[in-house]
């Protein structure tokens, strides 16, 4: 790729590279929330770039409290405005230097959830997490379900509920059963849990009727996200009998605020696991659709600092991005611009790897251990969890930032 040299002030491992770019919603103060690029530890306000006369997109698309308005003017749009800003980062004489007051210091602001999520879907497309689970609450031999292999497996998530980084969580009540009890009680979840995943935004919406081929998939993903998709294990494991998640899932989920565009992940892509058997037609794909972004959990305590308790990768993923979204509209099913589409837990192939605490303490049966010595199966109040992610080759890193919770005790 070629070498980009930027007159701002960039750290060094810095997820937001000139490389990067990423897309989000900001605010100062009381000010009105608009739109931003991340550039090192700054924000770039795009409203008053394009103020200036410095980008072909009216300052208006950037003063929304959402970027639905400016993805759909579609991708030929926003990579140019991208790329104009990078060229502006780059070139020596660029008018930006005479402007500071275009950028913004990332500390001094306040992130927003960068779209209007319509609709959300979970998939569960590791085969790695999906083994495991499978192992832990059915036949080991027959861990995975039978359409498993054949079909990108998902639901309909909640919407209202995705909140951005750093939004406080209370602990879920609803209905929980042991296999010691006789009936249900109404309480607070003691198995919560997190869920390590990366979510698509996306950027081009369909008509009712209307089918994604996996080959145009890619026209229609803005971009990704990171995505912590909390669980209430208990009170989804008393619920999911015949349908799935309901309330074990919809209490919240986590976003972090910034879109790194599919375009700066290019370099990153890689080939996915073989699939065996041969998937049906709708779903072939050939070539690399996955991508290389390595992962990270930390848990932290009030009393005690961040502990890593995984460290995955993206890469993982048996069903990729292309086949989820043509799965999802092989019946017709309509998308629309901000929807967001999560790719479900991403364990890898080793303990150290796994995504999600259900897994990591095998149900509750293998504590572990946090800096201070306390111990963990599942979240306890005022624990949080940071999710990290970034993508890295040839000295170039393109980055997500963090998507961070705190869990606060059930109202």
């Amino acid at each position: 790729m070629a070498k980009l040299n930027t007159w701002v002030s960039v750290p060094n491992n810095s997820d937001f590279s000139i490389y990067n770019l990423p897309f989000g919603i900001f605010s100062l103060n009381s000010d009105e929330p608009r739109a931003g690029i991340a550039i090192g530890e700054q924000i770039i306000d795009l409203a008053a770039v394009s103020e200036l006369g410095l980008l072909d997109v009216e300052a208006t698309f950037f003063r929304q409290k959402t970027l639905n308005e400016f993805i759909a003017l579609g991708k030929k749009t926003t990579n140019k405005v991208r790329l104009d800003i990078q060229k502006l980062l780059v070139i020596e004489n660029s008018p930006l230097k005479n402007h500071p007051e275009v950028f913004v210091l990332q500390k001094d602001a306040t992130m927003h959830l960068p779209v209007q999520v319509g609709d959300y879907t979970d998939f569960y497309s590791s085969i790695e997490h999906a083994t495991n689970v499978g192992k832990m609450f059915r036949d080991p031999e027959n861990a995975l379900l039978p359409n498993w292999r054949h079909i990108p497996v998902g639901y309909h998530g909640r919407a209202s509920s995705i909140v951005v980084s750093g939004t406080d969580i209370h602990r879920p009540m609803g209905q929980v059963k042991t296999n010691e009890m006789e009936a249900p009680v109404f309480q607070a979840s003691n198995r919560l849990d997190f869920e390590l995943e990366m979510g698509f935004v996306v950027g081009k919406s369909t008509q009712l009727g209307e089918r994604i081929s996996v080959e145009n998939a890619a026209e229609h993903i803005f971009g990704l996200v990171l995505f912590n998709d909390w669980s209430a294990r208990d009170i989804q494991k008393w619920e999911y009998v015949p349908l799935g998640p309901f309330l074990g899932k919809s209490f919240a989920s986590s976003m972090s605020p910034w879109i790194v565009t599919l375009e700066a992940l290019e370099p990153f892509k890689v080939e996915g696991p073989e699939q065996e058997p041969t998937v049906l037609s709708y779903l072939e794909v050939e070539g690399e659709h996955n991508y290389d972004i390595q992962l990270e959990v930390g848990m932290a305590s009030q009393a005690s600092e961040e502990t890593i308790i995984s460290r995955s990768n993206f890469k993982y993923m048996y069903w990729n991005m292309m086949q989820q979204l043509a799965h999802h509209t092989v019946n017709g099913c309509n998308v629309n611009v901000g929807d967001v589409m999560a790719s479900g837990t991403i364990s890898g192939k080793d303990e150290s790897s796994y995504g999600s605490l259900l897994e990591i303490s095998w149900g509750g049966k293998k504590p572990f251990e946090l800096k201070d010595g306390s111990m963990r199966t599942f979240i306890e109040d005022n624990d949080t969890i940071t999710l990290k992610g970034f993508a890295e080759k040839e000295g170039v890193r393109v980055g997500f930032g963090e998507v961070t919770g705190t869990i606060l005790p059930s109202k």
